[in-house]
């Protein structure tokens, strides 16, 4: 008997697509900044792009353990054709939000089927997108203090 319903299991098969779109999302980012040398912004969008994807597996596992199926999705072409730094600085913070509404309405859909075995992925869920969305502002704002692109670039890190 699978502890997960066929409700909750297709909307964490739609989380896994979103996952995987931020990740490919975050991946075109990465390459735009390395194809303009920019390499430790490159960087920060590739680690960014790896964390999604481990985000989606936390969702295919937990489908597994609960004995649901795991089914991926087409994912869409991101956006690349990105004007400047914030542009997409701004793009990244918008995504983050936009991933915090998925989660919420995921809670929301848990409390609504009455399934509690979600709550504490979701919880996590929840707190890693206070992380996201403050790393995202984080940038953004700093990028706001520079007059220098390749300036900004230099001085920006991500801790691994």
């Amino acid at each position: 008997m699978a502890l997960i319903s066929e409700e909750m299991n297709k909307a964490l098969n739609n989380q896994i697509k979103e996952e995987l779109e931020s990740g490919y999302l975050y991946l075109g980012m990465s390459y735009w900044f390395e194809e303009r040398s920019f390499h430790n912004l490159a960087h920060w969008y590739y680690a960014q792009a790896q964390e999604e994807y481990v985000h989606a597996k936390k969702f295919m596992d937990y489908i597994i353990e609960t004995g649901g199926t795991v089914e991926l999705q087409a994912l869409k072409k991101p956006k690349s054709d990105w004007k400047n730094f914030k542009e997409i600085l701004e793009a990244g913070l918008a995504h983050e939000k936009f991933i915090t509404s998925k989660i919420e309405e995921l809670w929301k859909l848990m409390e609504k089927l009455g399934e509690l075995q979600p709550r504490s992925l979701l919880t996590w869920f929840i707190d890693e997108q206070i992380e996201e969305e403050a790393n995202a502002q984080e940038l953004l704002d700093t990028y706001e203090g520079f007059k220098n692109d390749q300036l900004f670039d230099h001085h920006t890190h991500r801790a691994e």
